[in-house]
């Protein structure tokens, strides 16, 4: 398999779902869904990256997600480490994740981050909606 994820962009993007100042109700459930599994033991985690969504996976720009790497220790994903077996990451780019140190505060799990996106995800915000409305129109592919 050829190398198709970059590192973490040096910050997440506007709308992490492990951002503290990102506005709930954002992204649907199943994404919100996904952020507590990483808080798991290693051998009980998903074993694909979770990449940021500002680019589609098979986009030549698609990175794994800032907010990702700086909440979780790179150390204990066993995502991260199956994508370099895998070739889906260079081994750089393994220990970039593992390095990546954020300039923004994120939630300190996976479960914490999921319990905020949720909050209002049935009625986002006005600050919630604005997101998803500039999410539509970078992403066409995302519902």
């Amino acid at each position: 398999m050829c190398v198709t994820i970059l590192p973490p962009a040096p910050r997440p993007c506007a709308f992490c779902p492990y951002g503290t100042d990102v506005p709930s109700g954002v992204w649907g459930g199943v994404e919100y869904a996904r952020l507590p599994l990483y808080d798991r033991p290693t051998y009980d985690q998903p074993a694909r990256l979770f990449s940021c969504h500002v680019h589609a996976l098979g986009d030549a720009r698609a990175r794994v997600c800032g907010g990702w790497a700086g909440c979780h220790d790179g150390d204990h994903l066993l995502a991260l480490r199956l994508a370099v077996v895998a070739g889906q990451i260079t081994v750089e780019t393994a220990e970039a994740i593992r390095d990546y140190s954020c300039p923004v505060e994120l939630f300190p799990s996976g479960a914490e981050a999921a319990v905020h996106g949720v909050r209002e995800i049935s009625c986002p915000g006005p600050e919630g909606r604005r997101a998803i409305d500039k999410i539509r129109r970078a992403r066409a592919d995302l519902t």
